[in-house]
C-alpha cells in the first residue's frame, strides 16, 4: 500500500463521517499551531514544526489523534474516550473539546521548541 502525497489525498480515501471528523480536526490542530506545515508521515496525516507535532487517522469505526506520548498527561481530561499509550480514539459524532487539542498542541509545541533548543546545542559543540 502506497503512502497518500499528502492530508488532501489521505482524507480522500476516508468514508464519511470520519472524513468530515478528521476535517473539523485538521483545522483545529493548525489553527492551535500557528505556522506548523502538514506532511505525512508513517502513512497518516500529521501537523509539524521542527519535527512531527501529532497525527491522525481514521480506522473503520473510529477516528483517532495520536499526541506522541501525552496520552497519560492527559488522561484526566480523556474520560469517555478509548485510549493506548500513544492513541485517543474517538467517535465523529463525539469529537474531542477544541480546548482539549489546542491544549495538547500546545504541549506539544513546548516539547518540540525544546527538542530543537538542544539540538541547536549539540550542533554546536
Amino acid at each position: 500500500m502506497t503512502s497518500p502525497a499528502d492530508t488532501d489525498a489521505y482524507l480522500a480515501t476516508v468514508p464519511e463521517p470520519q472524513r468530515g471528523a478528521l476535517q473539523v480536526l485538521r483545522r483545529q490542530l493548525l489553527a492551535a499551531a500557528p505556522g506548523a506545515t502538514e506532511c505525512v508521515s508513517y502513512g497518516m496525516p500529521a501537523i509539524r514544526k521542527t519535527g512531527v507535532l501529532v497525527w491522525f487517522a481514521a480506522a473503520k469505526a473510529h477516528c483517532a489523534l495520536y499526541p506522541s506520548g501525552l496520552v497519560a498527561e492527559f488522561a484526566d481530561r480523556l474520560t469517555g474516550y478509548e485510549t493506548s499509550k500513544g492513541a485517543i480514539r474517538f467517535q465523529p459524532e463525539n469529537p474531542l473539546p477544541p480546548e482539549l487539542i489546542a491544549d495538547i498542541v500546545a504541549r506539544r509545541i513546548a516539547q518540540d521548541d525544546e527538542m530543537a533548543v538542544k539540538r541547536a546545542a549539540r550542533k554546536r559543540r
